[in-house]
């Protein structure tokens, strides 16, 4: 039984991590195991041939590797997460330029490394990175030869140039909507604003002009053409799905998603589990942003305010956009959803934003010795 008067590691650790966002990401990673197993026989066979388990296998792998990543980074002090920020935006930095070289070619794009084991992606790691950087530079009281959303958005143009190169346009957005999150919490003036939105306006015209398959998938969204083939499947698997689900290893369509497991995972929830496993999903991830935010509002320090509050907000919308476009809100993008989505590199990237967010949101006691020269010391004698 652990007590407050317990002076252990884990149980300081215990009493001072927000522990309803805690049960959040636990429950996602949960789920998101339960439809490994779902997705799994559709990989890797057919509705007329038998698959195997052998994704499941690997995802379960990843999670355990992923909770201790999330554990351990949870643990660190305010100055160790900055540390290892700039270490891990360093190395996805150049990890990102080198897959431009080496990394695999898939349909035309280089995204992953070959590890062998596994492909890993850095770029998936530039967003919790840079999010620490960030809020470093912006909360800095030393003066700056130019404006702090300056200095953050040079910070981030070489990754935004790789990132566009490779190319990955979703990647791209999320950091830019990541970089305005942050100086929005930051505070900056409307006159930032509206450079930052005709900023983030202009790349989107420039891509849906330069990338052919941007272009299909905003033409096929506004119904300038038919619906795309993944969007248009995953539409009859929540429709087959309904309220309840077919149930556990039922479903049908989803042996005709590409990238199911990954990509369209939220559409093999809605057919086998229905609405309702849909519905605890997205709850699961308004509770995990409402609470981190809250806990960043009620933070002492102004790197973990704005900090906290980014990484909350980069999950919840990357969240949102695979979500969205499950269910045809959004264009088609290949984008995974946090927790659940196949893939050792989103579930390693997802826990160490988490674990950057639960440890600048614990709530660390400032208990300091009172001496004879402060006048609160003859306060605390009475």
């Amino acid at each position: 039984m652990l007590n407050r008067s317990d002076n252990s590691g884990f149980a300081n650790w215990w009493f001072t991590v927000d522990r309803v966002a805690l049960f959040c990401m636990l429950a996602l990673a949960g789920i998101g195991l339960m439809l490994a197993f779902a997705a799994s026989p559709a990989i890797t066979g057919g509705p007329l041939s038998a698959g195997d388990f052998r994704y499941t296998a690997r995802q379960v792998v990843f999670a355990f590797m992923a909770v201790g990543i999330l554990c351990a980074v949870s643990l660190l002090s305010l100055r160790q997460i900055r540390l290892l920020a700039a270490v891990t935006f360093a190395c996805a930095l150049i990890g990102s330029f080198l897959v431009l070289f080496i990394g695999a070619d898939v349909l035309g794009a280089r995204r992953e490394l070959d590890l062998g084991a596994f492909a890993l992606q850095p770029s998936e790691f530039l967003k919790p990175s840079f999010a620490i950087l960030a809020a470093a530079v912006l909360v800095d009281r030393q003066p700056l030869a130019m404006p702090k959303p300056v200095v953050t958005f040079l910070l981030l143009l070489p990754a935004l140039c790789i990132l566009l190169k490779q190319p990955d346009v979703g990647q791209t957005g999320l950091l830019l909507c990541l970089w305005g999150g942050m100086l929005f919490f930051y505070g900056v003036s409307f006159v930032w604003v509206g450079t930052g939105l005709g900023v983030v306006g202009g790349l989107g015209v420039l891509a849906y002009e330069i990338f052919p398959h941007v272009h299909r998938r905003v033409d096929q969204y506004l119904g300038h053409s038919e619906t795309g083939y993944q969007a248009g499947l995953a539409l009859k698997a929540f429709a087959h799905g309904g309220l309840t689900g077919v149930g556990p290893g039922a479903g049908t369509v989803k042996y005709r998603i590409p990238d199911v497991h990954s990509d369209f995972v939220f559409a093999v929830a809605g057919e086998e589990f229905g609405f309702l496993l849909c519905g605890l999903i997205a709850l699961l991830f308004c509770v995990l942003t409402v609470r981190l935010l809250l806990r960043a509002a009620a933070a002492r320090e102004p790197f973990a305010q704005l900090a906290g509050a980014g990484l909350a907000v980069v999950t919840a919308v990357q969240a949102f956009i695979n979500m969205g476009v499950a269910v045809s809100l959004l264009p088609a993008k290949g984008m995974t959803l946090p927790f659940i989505s196949y893939g050792g590199s989103s579930l390693f990237a997802v826990a160490l934003t988490m674990g950057f967010a639960l440890a600048v949101t614990r709530q660390r006691p400032n208990i300091r010795l009172a001496t004879r020269d402060d006048p609160s010391f003859f306060m605390v004698r009475a």
